[in-house]
Protein backbone atom coordinates (compact mmCIF):
# COMPACT_ATOMS: atom_id res chain seq x y z
CA UNK A 1 0.00 0.00 0.00
CA UNK A 2 1.50 3.22 -0.94
CA UNK A 3 1.64 6.30 1.59
CA UNK A 4 -0.62 8.12 0.15
CA UNK A 5 -3.36 5.56 -0.36
CA UNK A 6 -2.33 4.80 3.66
CA UNK A 7 -2.73 7.86 4.84
CA UNK A 8 -6.53 8.04 2.82
CA UNK A 9 -7.51 4.87 4.46
CA UNK A 10 -6.09 5.74 8.16
CA UNK A 11 -7.82 8.96 7.73
CA UNK A 12 -11.18 7.56 7.01
CA UNK A 13 -10.89 4.67 9.61
CA UNK A 14 -10.39 7.42 12.07
CA UNK A 15 -13.72 9.46 11.26
CA UNK A 16 -15.59 6.13 11.25
CA UNK A 17 -14.38 5.57 14.42
CA UNK A 18 -15.16 8.99 16.18
CA UNK A 19 -18.86 8.81 14.12
CA UNK A 20 -19.26 5.59 16.75
CA UNK A 21 -18.19 6.47 19.17
CA UNK A 22 -20.54 9.71 19.53
CA UNK A 23 -23.12 7.32 18.34
CA UNK A 24 -21.96 4.41 21.57
CA UNK A 25 -21.71 7.64 24.13
CA UNK A 26 -25.11 8.79 23.03
CA UNK A 27 -26.95 5.56 24.62
CA UNK A 28 -27.14 3.93 20.63
CA UNK A 29 -27.25 0.55 19.83
CA UNK A 30 -24.16 -2.00 19.02
CA UNK A 31 -26.12 -2.85 15.51
CA UNK A 32 -26.86 0.98 14.57
CA UNK A 33 -23.09 2.01 15.42
CA UNK A 34 -21.82 -1.24 13.31
CA UNK A 35 -23.92 -0.23 10.70
CA UNK A 36 -22.95 3.07 10.26
CA UNK A 37 -19.50 2.90 10.78
CA UNK A 38 -19.49 0.38 7.95
CA UNK A 39 -21.25 3.02 5.99
CA UNK A 40 -18.78 5.59 6.37
CA UNK A 41 -16.13 3.48 5.28
CA UNK A 42 -17.86 2.40 2.41
CA UNK A 43 -18.47 5.58 1.41
CA UNK A 44 -14.81 6.24 2.42
CA UNK A 45 -13.55 3.68 -0.61
CA UNK A 46 -13.02 0.92 1.81
CA UNK A 47 -14.60 -2.47 0.94
CA UNK A 48 -15.04 -4.80 3.16
CA UNK A 49 -14.08 -3.97 6.88
CA UNK A 50 -14.75 -5.62 9.65
CA UNK A 51 -15.97 -3.97 12.83
CA UNK A 52 -15.79 -5.28 16.23
CA UNK A 53 -17.38 -3.39 19.52
CA UNK A 54 -17.51 -4.37 23.46
CA UNK A 55 -19.18 -1.26 25.02
CA UNK A 56 -15.74 0.62 25.96
CA UNK A 57 -13.96 -0.31 22.66
CA UNK A 58 -14.55 -0.01 19.48
CA UNK A 59 -11.99 -1.92 16.50
CA UNK A 60 -12.36 -1.62 12.77
CA UNK A 61 -9.84 -3.82 10.53
CA UNK A 62 -9.22 -3.52 7.04
CA UNK A 63 -7.59 -5.30 4.14
CA UNK A 64 -6.44 -4.20 1.20
CA UNK A 65 -5.68 -7.54 -0.53
CA UNK A 66 -5.49 -11.17 0.24
CA UNK A 67 -1.96 -11.13 0.08
CA UNK A 68 -1.36 -7.59 2.27
CA UNK A 69 -1.52 -8.48 6.02
CA UNK A 70 -4.96 -6.17 7.44
CA UNK A 71 -4.68 -2.33 9.23
CA UNK A 72 -6.73 -2.77 12.31
CA UNK A 73 -7.51 0.51 14.26
CA UNK A 74 -8.73 0.37 18.01
CA UNK A 75 -10.67 3.68 20.13
CA UNK A 76 -11.83 3.50 23.26
CA UNK A 77 -15.33 5.25 24.67
CA UNK A 78 -14.08 7.21 27.32
CA UNK A 79 -17.38 9.16 27.91
CA UNK A 80 -20.96 8.47 28.02
CA UNK A 81 -23.17 11.91 27.83
CA UNK A 82 -26.75 12.10 26.49
CA UNK A 83 -26.32 15.00 24.12
CA UNK A 84 -29.73 14.25 21.76
CA UNK A 85 -28.55 17.67 19.66
CA UNK A 86 -25.09 16.36 19.32
CA UNK A 87 -26.13 12.78 17.77
CA UNK A 88 -28.71 14.10 15.59
CA UNK A 89 -25.54 16.78 13.88
CA UNK A 90 -23.64 13.82 13.64
CA UNK A 91 -26.32 11.41 12.22
CA UNK A 92 -27.15 14.21 9.75
CA UNK A 93 -23.10 14.79 8.48
CA UNK A 94 -22.91 10.71 8.28
CA UNK A 95 -25.95 11.04 5.69
CA UNK A 96 -23.98 13.90 3.83
CA UNK A 97 -21.31 12.25 3.63
CA UNK A 98 -22.87 9.17 2.43
CA UNK A 99 -24.41 11.11 -0.45
CA UNK A 100 -21.49 12.57 -1.59
CA UNK A 101 -22.22 16.08 -0.51
CA UNK A 102 -18.79 16.79 1.89
CA UNK A 103 -15.66 15.33 1.28
CA UNK A 104 -13.77 13.26 3.85
CA UNK A 105 -11.72 16.28 4.80
CA UNK A 106 -14.67 18.38 5.28
CA UNK A 107 -16.59 15.40 7.51
CA UNK A 108 -14.05 15.19 9.73
CA UNK A 109 -12.90 18.79 10.39
CA UNK A 110 -17.10 18.82 10.96
CA UNK A 111 -17.26 16.52 13.15
CA UNK A 112 -14.09 17.92 15.55
CA UNK A 113 -16.23 21.23 15.58
CA UNK A 114 -19.62 19.05 16.59
CA UNK A 115 -17.85 17.14 18.80
CA UNK A 116 -15.89 20.09 20.59
CA UNK A 117 -18.55 22.40 20.67
CA UNK A 118 -20.68 23.42 23.73
CA UNK A 119 -24.50 22.40 24.74
CA UNK A 120 -26.70 24.35 22.37
CA UNK A 121 -28.91 25.77 25.03
CA UNK A 122 -27.79 26.98 28.51
CA UNK A 123 -26.80 24.80 31.48
CA UNK A 124 -29.38 26.48 33.65
CA UNK A 125 -32.52 26.03 31.57
CA UNK A 126 -31.14 22.14 31.58
CA UNK A 127 -31.07 22.45 34.93
CA UNK A 128 -34.71 23.59 35.69
CA UNK A 129 -35.89 20.86 33.05
CA UNK A 130 -35.22 18.23 34.43
CA UNK A 131 -36.88 19.89 37.59
CA UNK A 132 -40.09 20.60 34.90
CA UNK A 133 -39.87 16.51 34.50
CA UNK A 134 -39.85 15.11 37.97
CA UNK A 135 -43.18 18.06 38.68
CA UNK A 136 -44.43 16.54 35.76
CA UNK A 137 -44.23 12.97 36.95
CA UNK A 138 -45.69 13.96 40.19
CA UNK A 139 -48.51 15.21 38.31
CA UNK A 140 -48.87 11.77 36.44
CA UNK A 141 -48.92 10.30 39.29
CA UNK A 142 -52.13 12.18 41.05
CA UNK A 143 -50.34 14.92 42.93
CA UNK A 144 -51.33 18.40 43.91
CA UNK A 145 -49.76 21.61 42.78
CA UNK A 146 -48.16 21.86 46.35
CA UNK A 147 -46.51 18.88 46.07
CA UNK A 148 -45.10 19.29 42.50
CA UNK A 149 -43.46 22.52 43.48
CA UNK A 150 -41.46 20.64 46.38
CA UNK A 151 -40.93 17.37 43.24
CA UNK A 152 -39.34 20.70 40.81
CA UNK A 153 -37.39 22.14 43.83
CA UNK A 154 -36.13 18.65 45.12
CA UNK A 155 -35.14 17.63 41.25
CA UNK A 156 -32.87 20.93 40.86
CA UNK A 157 -30.86 20.21 43.64
CA UNK A 158 -30.41 16.52 43.21
CA UNK A 159 -28.89 17.59 39.41
CA UNK A 160 -26.79 20.43 40.70
CA UNK A 161 -25.89 17.90 42.96
CA UNK A 162 -24.41 15.26 40.46
CA UNK A 163 -23.25 18.12 38.06
CA UNK A 164 -20.76 19.11 41.10
CA UNK A 165 -19.93 15.13 41.83
CA UNK A 166 -19.13 14.95 38.05
CA UNK A 167 -16.58 17.59 37.72
CA UNK A 168 -15.29 15.78 40.89
CA UNK A 169 -15.08 12.62 38.40
CA UNK A 170 -17.41 10.46 41.30
CA UNK A 171 -18.65 7.67 39.65
CA UNK A 172 -22.53 7.54 38.31
CA UNK A 173 -23.02 5.00 41.26
CA UNK A 174 -22.26 7.23 44.03
CA UNK A 175 -24.60 9.51 42.24
CA UNK A 176 -27.25 7.67 42.30
CA UNK A 177 -27.31 7.13 45.22
CA UNK A 178 -26.68 10.74 46.54
CA UNK A 179 -29.39 11.61 44.27
CA UNK A 180 -32.16 9.00 45.96
CA UNK A 181 -31.44 9.82 48.92
CA UNK A 182 -32.08 13.44 48.31
CA UNK A 183 -35.55 12.64 47.35
CA UNK A 184 -35.52 10.72 50.46
CA UNK A 185 -34.76 13.03 52.79
CA UNK A 186 -37.28 15.54 51.65
CA UNK A 187 -39.85 13.20 51.47
CA UNK A 188 -38.99 12.25 55.19
CA UNK A 189 -39.20 16.13 56.15
CA UNK A 190 -42.44 16.60 54.77
CA UNK A 191 -43.55 13.51 57.11
CA UNK A 192 -42.18 14.97 59.62
CA UNK A 193 -43.92 18.68 59.53
CA UNK A 194 -46.96 16.80 58.66
CA UNK A 195 -47.42 18.42 55.62
CA UNK A 196 -50.95 18.18 53.47
CA UNK A 197 -49.23 16.56 51.13
CA UNK A 198 -48.32 13.10 49.84
CA UNK A 199 -44.54 12.78 50.36
CA UNK A 200 -44.04 9.58 48.54
CA UNK A 201 -44.45 11.03 45.04
CA UNK A 202 -41.18 13.47 45.82
CA UNK A 203 -39.42 9.81 45.93
CA UNK A 204 -41.24 8.26 42.89
CA UNK A 205 -40.21 11.42 40.72
CA UNK A 206 -36.86 11.56 41.62
CA UNK A 207 -36.41 8.12 41.13
CA UNK A 208 -38.10 8.62 37.79
CA UNK A 209 -35.51 11.18 36.91
CA UNK A 210 -32.65 9.13 37.91
CA UNK A 211 -33.89 6.40 35.69
CA UNK A 212 -34.28 8.38 32.91
CA UNK A 213 -30.47 9.31 32.48
CA UNK A 214 -30.31 4.58 32.02
CA UNK A 215 -29.88 3.42 28.33
CA UNK A 216 -32.15 0.52 28.71
CA UNK A 217 -33.49 0.51 25.58
CA UNK A 218 -29.61 0.08 24.38
CA UNK A 219 -28.88 -2.84 26.54
CA UNK A 220 -32.71 -5.16 24.78
CA UNK A 221 -32.04 -3.39 21.23
CA UNK A 222 -28.56 -5.23 21.80
CA UNK A 223 -29.67 -8.63 23.48
CA UNK A 224 -32.38 -9.15 20.33
CA UNK A 225 -29.78 -8.28 17.57
CA UNK A 226 -27.29 -10.73 18.81
CA UNK A 227 -24.80 -8.66 20.25
CA UNK A 228 -24.51 -10.66 23.52
CA UNK A 229 -21.18 -8.68 24.74
CA UNK A 230 -22.31 -5.17 24.67
CA UNK A 231 -26.19 -6.34 26.16
CA UNK A 232 -24.58 -8.21 29.54
CA UNK A 233 -22.16 -4.85 29.65
CA UNK A 234 -25.25 -2.52 29.34
CA UNK A 235 -27.45 -4.66 31.28
CA UNK A 236 -24.70 -4.71 33.96
CA UNK A 237 -24.32 -0.92 34.05
CA UNK A 238 -28.28 -0.67 34.19
CA UNK A 239 -28.46 -2.84 36.95
CA UNK A 240 -25.43 -1.16 39.02
CA UNK A 241 -27.09 2.30 38.72
CA UNK A 242 -30.57 1.08 39.50
CA UNK A 243 -28.79 -0.49 42.31
CA UNK A 244 -27.54 3.43 43.17
CA UNK A 245 -30.89 4.34 43.33
CA UNK A 246 -32.24 1.53 45.43
CA UNK A 247 -29.50 1.80 47.91
CA UNK A 248 -30.07 5.79 48.70
CA UNK A 249 -33.76 5.31 48.81
CA UNK A 250 -33.18 2.19 50.96
CA UNK A 251 -30.71 4.17 53.09
CA UNK A 252 -32.99 7.15 53.74
CA UNK A 253 -36.04 4.71 54.30
CA UNK A 254 -34.01 2.75 57.11
CA UNK A 255 -33.08 6.20 59.05
CA UNK A 256 -36.86 7.73 58.74
CA UNK A 257 -37.80 4.16 60.39
CA UNK A 258 -35.49 4.47 63.07
CA UNK A 259 -36.67 7.91 64.05
CA UNK A 260 -40.39 6.46 63.57
CA UNK A 261 -41.13 8.34 59.99
CA UNK A 262 -42.86 6.32 57.80
CA UNK A 263 -42.97 7.38 54.57
CA UNK A 264 -45.44 4.65 52.73
CA UNK A 265 -47.57 4.60 49.92
CA UNK A 266 -51.08 5.62 49.34
CA UNK A 267 -53.04 4.20 47.68
CA UNK A 268 -53.02 5.26 43.70
CA UNK A 269 -56.44 5.32 41.66
CA UNK A 270 -56.48 5.89 37.83
CA UNK A 271 -59.82 7.38 37.44
CA UNK A 272 -60.86 8.47 33.85
CA UNK A 273 -61.39 11.97 35.54
CA UNK A 274 -57.95 12.90 35.37
CA UNK A 275 -57.20 11.60 31.93
CA UNK A 276 -56.57 14.50 30.46
CA UNK A 277 -53.97 15.98 33.14
CA UNK A 278 -52.35 12.29 32.89
CA UNK A 279 -52.29 13.48 28.96
CA UNK A 280 -50.52 16.51 29.69
CA UNK A 281 -48.23 15.30 32.69
CA UNK A 282 -47.07 13.10 30.26
CA UNK A 283 -46.13 15.48 27.25
CA UNK A 284 -44.58 17.65 29.66
CA UNK A 285 -42.05 15.01 31.18
CA UNK A 286 -41.57 14.12 27.55
CA UNK A 287 -40.74 17.53 26.39
CA UNK A 288 -38.87 18.39 29.77
CA UNK A 289 -36.55 15.39 29.59
CA UNK A 290 -35.66 16.09 25.57
CA UNK A 291 -34.98 19.90 26.35
CA UNK A 292 -32.38 18.72 29.24
CA UNK A 293 -30.58 15.97 26.71
CA UNK A 294 -30.26 19.19 24.27
CA UNK A 295 -32.54 17.58 21.50
CA UNK A 296 -33.02 19.90 18.60
CA UNK A 297 -36.31 21.91 19.12
CA UNK A 298 -37.61 21.02 16.17
CA UNK A 299 -37.96 17.78 17.69
CA UNK A 300 -39.70 18.94 20.69
CA UNK A 301 -43.38 18.66 19.45
CA UNK A 302 -42.99 15.24 18.18
CA UNK A 303 -41.70 14.61 21.52
CA UNK A 304 -44.91 15.84 23.34
CA UNK A 305 -47.25 13.44 20.95
CA UNK A 306 -45.14 10.38 21.51
CA UNK A 307 -45.45 11.26 25.54
CA UNK A 308 -48.98 12.17 25.73
CA UNK A 309 -49.60 9.28 23.71
CA UNK A 310 -47.82 6.91 25.75
CA UNK A 311 -49.31 8.11 29.03
CA UNK A 312 -53.23 7.97 27.33
CA UNK A 313 -52.40 3.81 25.91
CA UNK A 314 -51.37 3.29 29.62
CA UNK A 315 -53.87 4.83 31.43
CA UNK A 316 -56.41 3.17 29.00
CA UNK A 317 -54.97 -0.18 29.72
CA UNK A 318 -54.41 -0.07 33.09
CA UNK A 319 -58.10 0.96 34.24
CA UNK A 320 -59.18 -2.06 32.03
CA UNK A 321 -56.87 -4.30 33.95
CA UNK A 322 -54.45 -5.29 31.73
CA UNK A 323 -51.87 -4.58 34.27
CA UNK A 324 -48.86 -2.77 34.89
CA UNK A 325 -46.35 -4.71 32.55
CA UNK A 326 -49.04 -5.50 29.35
CA UNK A 327 -49.93 -1.98 29.67
CA UNK A 328 -46.49 -0.29 29.37
CA UNK A 329 -45.51 -3.07 26.82
CA UNK A 330 -48.73 -1.41 24.24
CA UNK A 331 -47.53 2.24 25.19
CA UNK A 332 -44.16 1.76 24.50
CA UNK A 333 -44.85 -0.45 21.21
CA UNK A 334 -47.06 2.67 20.10
CA UNK A 335 -44.28 5.07 20.87
CA UNK A 336 -41.62 2.69 18.91
CA UNK A 337 -44.11 2.39 16.26
CA UNK A 338 -45.27 5.71 15.77
CA UNK A 339 -41.89 7.56 16.53
CA UNK A 340 -39.59 6.32 14.26
CA UNK A 341 -41.74 8.28 11.04
CA UNK A 342 -42.03 11.26 13.23
CA UNK A 343 -38.28 11.62 14.07
CA UNK A 344 -37.51 10.99 9.91
CA UNK A 345 -40.05 13.53 9.16
CA UNK A 346 -38.96 16.18 11.70
CA UNK A 347 -35.01 15.28 10.66
CA UNK A 348 -33.83 13.84 13.82
CA UNK A 349 -32.90 10.10 14.89
CA UNK A 350 -35.61 8.13 16.00
CA UNK A 351 -33.80 7.05 19.19
CA UNK A 352 -34.35 10.94 20.70
CA UNK A 353 -38.12 11.11 19.89
CA UNK A 354 -38.93 7.06 20.95
CA UNK A 355 -36.36 7.34 24.49
CA UNK A 356 -37.84 10.65 25.03
CA UNK A 357 -41.35 9.71 24.75
CA UNK A 358 -41.48 6.31 26.80
CA UNK A 359 -40.12 8.48 29.68
CA UNK A 360 -43.91 8.52 31.65
CA UNK A 361 -43.60 5.06 31.51
CA UNK A 362 -40.60 4.71 34.03
CA UNK A 363 -41.98 2.78 36.92
CA UNK A 364 -40.34 4.98 39.83
CA UNK A 365 -43.89 4.28 41.96
CA UNK A 366 -43.41 0.79 42.08
CA UNK A 367 -39.60 1.26 42.56
CA UNK A 368 -40.09 2.80 45.73
CA UNK A 369 -43.44 0.55 46.74
CA UNK A 370 -40.89 -2.68 47.05
CA UNK A 371 -38.22 -0.74 48.47
CA UNK A 372 -40.35 0.46 51.15
CA UNK A 373 -42.79 -2.83 51.57
CA UNK A 374 -38.85 -4.59 52.01
CA UNK A 375 -37.68 -1.76 54.91
CA UNK A 376 -41.07 -1.94 56.60
CA UNK A 377 -40.72 -5.82 56.98
CA UNK A 378 -42.86 -7.13 53.86
CA UNK A 379 -40.52 -8.91 51.81
CA UNK A 380 -42.12 -11.30 49.65
CA UNK A 381 -44.47 -8.38 48.71
CA UNK A 382 -41.50 -6.16 48.08
CA UNK A 383 -39.90 -8.71 46.02
CA UNK A 384 -43.03 -9.20 44.35
CA UNK A 385 -42.75 -5.56 43.86
CA UNK A 386 -39.76 -5.31 42.90
CA UNK A 387 -39.94 -7.95 39.85
CA UNK A 388 -42.88 -5.99 38.66
CA UNK A 389 -40.53 -2.89 38.43
CA UNK A 390 -38.45 -5.30 36.09
CA UNK A 391 -40.75 -6.13 34.23
CA UNK A 392 -42.13 -3.09 33.80
CA UNK A 393 -38.41 -1.98 32.66
CA UNK A 394 -38.08 -5.00 30.07
CA UNK A 395 -41.65 -4.70 28.86
CA UNK A 396 -40.58 -0.76 28.17
CA UNK A 397 -37.85 -1.87 26.22
CA UNK A 398 -39.06 -4.32 24.28
CA UNK A 399 -41.87 -2.76 23.17
CA UNK A 400 -40.27 0.32 22.06
CA UNK A 401 -37.72 -2.21 19.67
CA UNK A 402 -40.75 -4.07 18.93
CA UNK A 403 -42.69 -0.88 17.19
CA UNK A 404 -39.46 0.09 15.49
CA UNK A 405 -39.32 -3.75 13.98
CA UNK A 406 -42.80 -3.15 12.55
CA UNK A 407 -42.38 0.57 11.46
CA UNK A 408 -39.28 0.43 9.80
CA UNK A 409 -39.43 -1.33 6.61
CA UNK A 410 -36.57 -4.00 5.28
CA UNK A 411 -35.55 -3.29 2.02
CA UNK A 412 -32.38 -5.18 0.68
CA UNK A 413 -30.32 -1.99 0.52
CA UNK A 414 -30.39 -2.01 3.99
CA UNK A 415 -29.68 -5.53 4.78
CA UNK A 416 -26.82 -5.26 1.90
CA UNK A 417 -25.31 -1.52 4.28
CA UNK A 418 -25.29 -3.38 7.05
CA UNK A 419 -23.77 -6.48 5.85
CA UNK A 420 -26.79 -8.66 7.12
CA UNK A 421 -26.82 -7.17 10.16
CA UNK A 422 -30.95 -7.93 11.88
CA UNK A 423 -32.31 -5.41 13.61
CA UNK A 424 -34.34 -2.05 13.21
CA UNK A 425 -32.00 1.06 12.39
CA UNK A 426 -32.46 3.75 14.91
CA UNK A 427 -29.67 6.28 14.06
CA UNK A 428 -27.56 5.93 10.70
CA UNK A 429 -27.74 6.03 6.92
CA UNK A 430 -30.74 3.27 5.66
CA UNK A 431 -30.04 3.15 1.75
CA UNK A 432 -26.87 2.11 0.03
CA UNK A 433 -23.72 4.58 -0.54
CA UNK A 434 -21.69 4.60 -3.18
CA UNK A 435 -17.80 3.29 -2.37
CA UNK A 436 -15.26 6.34 -3.63
CA UNK A 437 -12.23 5.48 -4.78
CA UNK A 438 -9.03 6.83 -3.02
CA UNK A 439 -6.55 9.01 -5.46
CA UNK A 440 -4.18 6.20 -5.66
CA UNK A 441 -6.58 4.21 -7.33
CA UNK A 442 -8.22 6.53 -9.75
CA UNK A 443 -4.71 7.34 -10.97
CA UNK A 444 -3.84 4.12 -11.93
CA UNK A 445 -7.57 3.82 -13.59
CA UNK A 446 -6.34 6.75 -15.83
CA UNK A 447 -3.43 5.25 -16.37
Amino acid sequence: MEPDEQREVYATIDLALRVGEVLLSSGAGTADATATILGVTAAGGLRGCEVDITFTSMAVSYQAAPDVAPETHIRLVRYRSQDFSRLTDVDRLVRRFARGDVTREEASRELARLTSAGPPYPRWTAVLAWGVMAGGATLLLGGGWLITLVAVLTAIVIDLNNRWFNRQRLPAFYQQVAGAFVATAVALVLYAVHAPVKPSLVVAAGIIMLLAGIALTGAVQDAITGYYVTAAARSLEAMLLTGGIIAGVSLGLGLGLRFGLKVGIEPQTIQLANLPIMVISGAVMAVAFAYASYAPLRALLPVAVMGALASLIFTLMTRASFGPAWSTAAAAFVVGLCGYSSGRRTGVPPLVVVVAGSIPLLPGLTIYKGLYELTAGGQLIGIVSLTTAVAIGVALASGLILGEYVAQPIRREARRLEDRLAGPRLVGPRRPVRRRTTRTRRRRRAA
